[in-house]
């Protein structure tokens, strides 16, 4: 995602603050996706496109009407063209490449191998980015679980640490992280949110043992049997050039939070330059280069590899295809509550780390982590601050910058919305034969697994 989308909606914000009715289209689209799998499957499943222009054009319509026809459609390409055209190309990038990398051999999944698969993604996650590190390990670890008949917890606590958790230690792991980059946060100083990512790890992979462990008994003893066919551990990876093509599409992401702060990439007035769309809506240069690299990276990666490694990963665009068309709804009905967020952030009275992080943290789970975190380190940089690292929002205290980078990031994993990866995990694991939980009963995961890990978080590093 493009570290200058959250300004779009943040200059949209202070000039408008919408009344608290016009977030309905939002919560409606929101209840939708949590209650029309449950009661109507086959039909949400052909008419998710109608649900997301019905409660899109429910959103633009009022909207129009209380600000006018040009502000409606400048808020709209706003969101697309600065939001989430980026997203879904960093998206498709990474599902493309990922899905021409197939490992296989004889390592079956197990509670060790497992805790083992789920360690390395959490790690890869600060490397290439959750979105990446989701993309890549997703399909290992389900065909090494193919042979068990209770698989979804073990894709409910990849999404809480791989496509979440994991992205903490450098700003390429999730975008929040790339948007205090570019508001001068130095590179590595996210390394220091590594005790807190260990604690996190610790306690997720011990819990995880134990559910896993439990159901790993009750499959051996119901006599499922892994498909192993020769003794010893024996694994290939196909299509492992691959990995130059994933780093082009990390390049571009670190590329696209470094060229807009370059002179070359300003014009006169201090704006980034690009091709002028509606009003004062841009395509940025910085962003188009991103883009380019991004499809070209998918390009070559189709070109290269066999289209056997394909067929290996049961590779559809199916999942692509759902992320694509909720998320161009959720992105813009949810335009509203991000404008009330900034008009109210100064006034919320957030003084302490431990606010920071819930606060910042409940409203990554449902919203657009991005400018949310933004919101909230604007905040914390005009409380005048003399201590703490200095951003060109002002000086914000360590532990505070810590508090707003935990909360964006580790939320994100409290819904299937709460961040891109975790519906696009949701529905390759759909895809593949598991059952996953439904909105409300991994919601109900959230709240017994992450919520008191969430709670020791407090204690520990933010009183």
């Amino acid at each position: 995602m493009a570290v200058l989308a959250a300004d779009h909606a943040v200059k949209k914000a202070e000039a408008i603050v919408p009344p608290l009715w016009m977030c309905i289209p939002f919560a409606g689209l929101l209840l939708c996706i949590a209650v029309m799998p449950l009661i109507k499957p086959a039909w949400w499943e052909k008419h998710q496109p109608w649900a997301v222009i019905l409660w899109s054009v429910l959103f633009v319509i009022p909207y129009a009407v209380v600000y006018g026809m040009g502000t409606a459609a400048e808020t709209v390409l706003e969101c697309i063209i600065g939001d989430y055209l980026t997203f879904i190309v960093l998206l498709f990038g990474l599902f493309c490449v990922a899905g021409n990398i197939t490992m296989e051999g004889d390592l079956a999944g197990s509670p060790r191998v497992n805790v083992i698969l789920l360690t390395l993604g959490t790690v890869l996650s600060s490397l290439i980015g959750t979105t990446g590190a989701s993309m890549l390990m997703v399909r290992p670890v389900i065909k090494m679980n193919s042979w068990r008949k209770k698989r979804a917890h073990i894709m409910v606590f990849f999404i809480f640490l791989v496509s979440n958790i994991g992205g903490c230690l450098t700003p390429v792991g999730d975008p929040p992280l790339l948007m205090g980059f570019s508001r001068g946060v130095p590179f590595f100083w996210s390394l220091h949110l590594f005790p807190i990512l260990l604690f996190n790890m610790v306690v997720l992979l011990t819990v995880f043992y134990w559910i896993d462990r439990r159901a790993y008994c009750r499959d051996i003893a119901s006599g499922r049997m892994p498909d192993i066919s020769r003794p010893g551990t024996k694994i290939t990876i196909k299509g492992l050039h691959n990995i130059i093509f994933l780093v082009m599409i990390v390049a571009a992401v670190i590329l696209s939070g470094v060229l807009p702060e370059l002179p070359l990439f300003r014009d006169a007035s201090g704006n980034v330059k690009g091709i002028p769309v509606f009003g004062s809506v841009t395509l940025t240069w910085p962003a188009i280069i991103e883009m380019a690299i991004i499809l070209l990276a998918a390009f070559l990666s189709f070109k290269t590899t066999d289209q056997e490694v394909r067929k290996k990963n049961h590779f559809t665009w199916g999942a692509i295809q759902e992320v694509a068309v909720l998320f161009i709804g959720i992105f813009i009905t949810m335009q509203p509550a991000l404008m009330i967020l900034k008009s109210m952030g100064a006034s919320l009275g957030l003084t302490k780390p431990m606010e920071m992080f819930w606060v910042t943290g409940a409203l990554s789970s449902f919203l657009d982590n991005t400018p949310t975190y933004l919101v909230f380190l604007t905040t914390a940089g005009v409380m005048g601050f003399t201590k703490g690292i200095a951003t060109t929002l002002g000086t914000v205290p360590v532990k505070m910058l810590t508090a707003i980078s935990c909360g964006a990031v580790f939320m994100g994993a409290n819904t299937y919305i709460g961040n891109a990866p975790n519906f696009m995990v949701k529905s390759i694991s759909e895809e593949n034969g598991i059952r996953m939980p439904s909105f409300f009963h991994y919601l109900l995961w959230s709240v017994c697994v992450l919520v008191p890990v969430f709670l020791l978080d407090t204690l520990v590093f933010f009183r």
